[in-house]
């Protein structure tokens, strides 16, 4: 069973509805780059329930729709739902219409009814099965309304042909889908017809596809071109107003508007009055208003609830009181006792011991301030004021040579950076899937990072405003001079709009655990390995001499040489420095400038190898090392410069 719809429909709701996995539900575009896949039970059987990334069309524009293009062009499930939202009919219709024609067992789930009956919008659901000639099935899956008779329908379906001939195209293009329907002569998960549709578009993935099955391409060229000499206008224009004129149609005779949003309802009086939604969206993307507002939720989201509570409440006592005084010299006794060999006890509860450093820091450390930023963000996302953010910072961002769409993995950045830069896959343009990368890599800190940092300059306003005046200059000014520097094609911006919701809190706090899960699993092999790399480098001198190494730029930008081991725990794991930070910090060997300046270029510094990889695996190794050479002297740079201002404005 295979779900399709356009992003932001409810799809991920259905699927978690279904599924024993999870997946993540997201109030935006972009957030199922993957194929999510789950089982579950329904009516006793049991089905493969997979979730396949947003798309408006079989012919695909984003990276989301090629992900799921490709992934029906080589499935054959028991049926496919597609999923749409009741109250945006004409514009969702199409793709329906498209299936259809491919022939494919098909029931349609017309979503988020409460929100269409809240428009005064009704469905004639039997009129339209039968305009179709597929199961339509009404619900509200975020209540739970209607599931159980979309089960029934699932349980009980049975594949009938719905008919592919559905839309009348004009005469050329219709002679031009039967004759290069005739030339197929392989089988394809989608109908002959589909097939010719998207061969007629040059579709690369269809294209592709009747290359390997050896079909006459030449003749179908030939076909093509011939049929695009005979119209002005692009083939996919012109197919597209056809077969939305027949949508059309079918809109007309099955939605109702009711009349309690009619011209009599006391409400719509002055239809030129915008509702108090409309209102809300006007504040958060207009710059004088939205800029304010994005500068509470930063202020309360990240500095008074990531970087107050769970930094400095939270961390300190589980860290101080629970594993300081409690659990870790317990556990150091009771090792010890057990094993006498000092070797093997400073692998394990040692200095930097796998449970005296990793397990702590883990736990103690970057759990809690993951956690709080998840918390924050799965608030943030269920509201629908990220693509209003894409819209606020748009403007800004194309400078930088990326569209307002590079804001979601930029902000899902502060959660994990190593996640983000898999997320900018969604982005349209290779350059800007570079520039993207690259800011990530060089100033976007991830939440425990932040977390520390927002704790340690926690002690002067005047030193945390330093911090984000270094850090956002930086960001803006590499982005800036990127989109000179780097060629490509300039970004579009194009983005769904959801409706502003309140957050559910069931919604949110699965979500945080999700995430969180993922994020600790990821998160405690790495710390391990470090352990055990730094307990190996100890043992050879490695470790002695690469912290030595690192002592000399620390020194370079004003800092004592032993925050060369800060910086080396930063190779390890970004999180990983931040603890060596927030260590330095409690011991008293950082103060005053020192802090700023070590915050600065610990949060500049060079990406953690896991985030480095998946650059590696992303953008290529010529572009992940030439990222990292620039990042690595960059950081020290700009910490030679804020600490040379100081001393400077000092000495005058």
């Amino acid at each position: 069973m295979i779900l399709v719809g356009n992003p932001n429909v409810g799809k991920s709701v259905i699927f978690n509805y279904f599924s024993d996995s999870y997946a993540v539900v997201s109030n935006y575009p972009g957030t199922t780059v993957a194929v999510s896949k789950g089982k579950g039970q329904i009516k006793g059987k049991e089905y493969e329930i997979i979730d396949t990334p947003g798309m408006y069309s079989l012919q695909p524009i984003t990276e989301e729709e090629r992900v799921s293009q490709k992934y029906l062009f080589n499935s054959k499930p028991f049926v496919y739902l597609h999923v749409v939202d009741a109250k945006n009919l004409q514009r969702m219709l199409p793709l329906t219409i498209q299936l259809i024609e491919a022939d494919v067992p098909l029931i349609l789930v017309l979503n988020m009814m409460d929100e269409a009956s809240a428009r005064g919008i009704s469905i004639n659901e039997s009129g339209l099965e039968k305009k179709l000639g597929i199961p339509v099935i009404c619900t509200t899956s975020i209540k739970g309304e209607g599931m159980d008779r979309l089960e029934e329908a699932i349980s009980s379906y049975s594949f009938q042909s719905a008919g592919s001939k559905i839309v009348e195209h004009s005469r050329g293009i219709t002679y031009a889908i039967g004759k290069i329907s005739s030339l197929l002569r392989s089988e394809y998960s989608l109908s002959k017809k589909t097939v010719a549709q998207l061969l007629l578009l040059n579709d690369a993935v269809a294209l592709e596809e009747v290359k390997q099955k050896h079909e006459d391409i030449e003749a179908i060229n030939k076909i093509v071109e011939g049929t695009e000499k005979e119209y002005s206008d692009p083939l996919n224009y012109v197919m597209t107003i056809e077969r939305q004129e027949y949508v059309n149609d079918i809109v007309d005779s099955a939605m109702i508007m009711n009349n309690m949003v009619g011209i009599n309802s006391e409400n719509s009086r002055n239809k030129s009055s915008p509702s108090f939604s409309e209102r809300i969206d006007k504040l958060l993307i207009q710059p004088i208003t939205g800029i304010p507002i994005l500068l509470l939720v930063l202020y309360f989201g990240l500095y008074k609830f990531v970087g107050g509570f769970a930094a400095g409440t939270v961390v300190d006592y589980l860290e101080s009181t629970l594993f300081g005084e409690l659990i870790n010299p317990w556990v150091i006794g009771t090792f010890n006792s057990f094993v006498p060999y000092p070797v093997v006890q400073d692998l394990f509860v040692g200095e930097y011991g796998i449970f005296t450093q990793a397990v702590t820091y883990a736990i103690a450390l970057i759990m809690p301030l993951v956690g709080a930023f998840f918390i924050v963000f799965s608030i943030v996302e269920d509201t629908g004021y990220l693509p209003r953010l894409a819209m606020l910072i748009d403007r800004v961002f194309k400078k930088m040579g990326m569209s307002g769409r590079a804001v979601i993995p930029m902000v899902l950045g502060f959660g994990c950076a190593t996640m983000a830069t898999m997320v900018t896959r969604t982005l349209e343009t290779k350059r800007e899937k570079v520039i993207a990368s690259m800011l990530l890599a060089l100033a976007i800190p991830c939440s425990a990072q932040l977390g520390v940092i927002l704790g340690v300059l926690s002690f002067s306003g005047k030193a945390l405003a330093i911090w984000a005046i270094v850090i956002g200059f930086e960001l803006v000014l590499i982005g800036y001079l990127s989109s000179f520097v780097m060629p490509g094609e300039k970004p579009s911006f194009f983005i769904e709009m959801p409706p502003l919701r309140l957050p559910k809190l069931s919604n949110v706090l699965v979500k945080t655990y999700s995430r969180m899960q993922w994020y600790f699993f990821e998160v405690l092999p790495l710390f391990v390995i470090a352990s055990v790399l730094i307990w190996v480098g100890r043992l050879t001198g490695l470790f002695d001499i690469a912290v030595n190494l690192m002592g000399y730029p620390s020194q370079w930008i004003g800092l004592p040489a032993e925050a060369g081991l800060m910086f080396f725990y930063g190779f390890f794991r970004r999180d990983f420095g931040a603890a060596g930070l927030f260590d330095m910090y409690n011991a008293g060997m950082l103060t005053g400038v020192n802090i700023v300046v070590a915050a600065i270029t610990l949060t500049l510094f060079m990406p953690c190898i896991a985030q480095f990889l998946v650059t590696v695996k992303e953008r290529g190794v010529k572009t992940a090392v030439a990222m990292a050479a620039f990042i690595f002297p960059g950081a020290f740079a700009v910490g030679f410069i804020v600490n040379y201002c100081h001393v400077t404005v000092k000495m005058t």
